[in-house]
């Protein structure tokens, strides 16, 4: 599996944030707030699969683009950025060994606790 950073979503979420379409919530909701399967494929029915990608910071090089399995790393819920997404996708990040992809999550990460939020 060879995982990189996509940097269209990590732009697209840094712009997110700076627009304040964030969730500012606690770290263990995200497994409450992120979107089920269900809410993914009606956004990619509606929105296609280059906005679906947009939501994650990851993407597997060794799997079809147009496949869920090819998207890593969600931080929000096609609407906003949640806080608790992207410290959950952070902590992935670090425990399987994307430096890259953390990083940027740490970036998101500050720009929510910042000035920005």
């Amino acid at each position: 599996m060879t995982v990189k950073l996509n940097e269209k979503a990590f732009e697209h979420a840094k712009s997110l944030v700076r627009k304040g379409q964030t969730a500012k919530d606690e770290r263990d909701d995200w497994s409450e707030h992120a979107p089920t399967a269900a809410e993914q494929n009606a956004y990619l029915d509606k929105h296609g699969w280059q906005d679906y990608g947009l939501w994650f910071l990851g993407v597997d090089t060794e799997m079809d683009e147009d496949t869920k399995g090819h998207y890593e790393f969600p931080y929000g819920d096609f609407r906003r950025v949640h806080r608790c997404g992207v410290i959950s996708a952070e902590s992935r990040a670090a425990q399987y060994d994307h430096p890259d992809i953390q990083h940027a999550l740490e970036q998101i990460h500050a720009l929510l606790d910042g000035d920005h939020s």
